[in-house]
């Protein structure tokens, strides 16, 4: 039989170890770090292609602006690629190799960039970023894949928010400091420094990080009864089959689909319409943790189950970017100051998302949690790609404050009517299919040999 939300979390409570830092805060540890490392190399051209280009520096290159789109989008070619299959991938080898891949491949590409464009031209350069995507396509699936498998039910919240923090803050750091090596050592060394880390990651990470609790070297008996209670995984771990028909079926499954693809919409028109937001974007981190410590903190006194604290989480998330957007168009021109604050609380707010359907993949079937995120983030990036074009179209005079309304009611509608669908469909509910029973799969097989 399936235990409850708090069946879960009580059994798992009783074990836990008395040292406060184990074997699974390393792993966290490393896991925010590949965060922080792959978002920064993500986005290193979008300021490394300022020098690039810059005629005042030596070692420029006359691209148009044109070409220096293609460029930065060129990336989102790769990265679209392998979500699906990336998903599958780390439920039949593992979040641990895959992870590993996305740095390591990264690094190496980086290192390369600097070569690619002397020798190669602009084509070169949309190759290896083209390549950098493919390589990235791991990173999500791979990373729910870990969490579900390493991550106690009841400190899921905390956990979950601090590892994906690192992509916010390595996108922020990776801004502020690619200015001053570009001054100083030349746009090149962006690339070499971003490859120079992310090979000391990947040295780290084949020494101390692993696959699971059961795979582990270095975990304690003790911690690892913790975390396999905690998550109904005790015993050995078997490779299950994908029960993609029950997923595909599965109408909480596209609440998540729909909340994903909400998020990125709004995101993105951040990203690509209003940059100068990014020079806040560290408060994503002071605001982002307490969402985890909330979160988890209400689900142990049992006020709220977890699928409500999900839905409350995301719709701080959604709900609350959709309202300070529409309050961002009517701001008087020139006041500096009220814009940066509805920006700051934009990005702020916005990360009730990590605690918010982000873990519901995780909660609702933590044996596909990888799966299901490969595909939900498929069809983000789509959205991705399209919500920047859309926005476009609507801003044919960038100087007209009407149009730049439209983009907000446009972004904030999408916002809310994707959280709506998430509170209404939605579940943390552990789903049965994430455990198929020996009848379910002999059925399966059967039904295979039929086709």
């Amino acid at each position: 039989m399936t235990a409850t939300e708090g069946d879960v979390v009580d059994k798992g409570s009783s074990l836990k170890p008395k040292s406060l830092l184990g074997i699974r805060h390393v792993q966290m540890v490393l896991l925010f770090l590949a965060m922080l490392f792959a978002y920064a190399m993500r986005v290193n051209m979008s300021m490394a292609i300022v020098a690039m280009t810059d005629s005042n520096n030596e070692n420029s290159f006359d691209w148009s602006m044109q070409t220096q789109s293609v460029i930065l989008s060129s990336f989102f070619w790769g990265y679209i690629v392998l979500q699906i299959p990336a998903g599958e991938m780390a439920a039949k080898f593992g979040g641990s190799i895959l992870i590993t891949i996305v740095i390591a491949g990264n690094s190496t590409i980086s290192l390369l960039i600097p070569l690619a464009a002397y020798y190669g031209g602009w084509q070169a350069v949309c190759a290896c970023r083209v390549l950098q995507g493919l390589t990235q396509g791991f990173l999500f699936p791979s990373m729910h894949n870990l969490i579900g498998k390493w991550v106690p039910l009841e400190e899921k919240s905390r956990l979950g928010t601090f590892i994906y923090a690192g992509a916010q803050l390595g996108t922020a750091l990776q801004l502020l400091v690619s200015g001053f090596l570009a001054d100083y050592w030349g746009w090149s060394a962006i690339f070499y420094v971003n490859a120079a880390l992310g090979a000391i990651w990947t040295a780290a990470y084949i020494i101390l990080g692993s696959d699971s609790p059961q795979k582990s070297r270095m975990i304690s008996d003790e911690e690892k009864l913790y975390i396999q209670t905690s998550l109904g995984q005790v015993g050995v771990q078997k490779k299950l089959n994908t029960p993609w028909k029950i997923i595909w079926t599965s109408l909480p499954f596209y609440a998540l689909i729909v909340a994903h693809c909400g998020q990125n919409w709004g995101f993105w028109t951040l990203m690509t319409e209003m940059p100068s937001y990014m020079k806040q974007i560290l408060d994503i981190k002071a605001i982002g943790f307490p969402f985890g410590f909330i979160s988890d903190y209400v689900i142990k006194k049992k006020w709220v189950n977890i699928s409500a604290a999900r839905k409350i989480s995301n719709t701080i998330g959604q709900w609350g970017p959709a309202f300070a957007l529409i309050g961002l168009s009517y701001v008087p021109a020139g006041n500096v100051t009220l814009v940066v604050g509805l920006l700051t609380i934009v990005v702020g707010l916005n990360a009730g998302h990590y605690t918010g359907y982000l873990l519901v993949h995780i909660d609702m079937a933590p044996n596909f949690a990888g799966t299901m995120m490969g595909i939900t983030n498929f069809f983000a990036n789509i959205v991705s790609i399209i919500s920047p074009l859309i926005a476009g179209l609507i801003l044919q005079d960038e100087t007209d404050l009407y149009q730049w309304r439209l983009v907000f009611y446009v972004s904030s509608a999408i916002y809310i009517g994707a959280n709506l669908f998430f509170i209404i469909f939605a579940t943390s509910k552990r789903q049965s299919w994430n455990e198929p029973n020996e009848a379910d799969e002999a059925i399966e097989k059967k039904t295979e040999k039929v086709v």
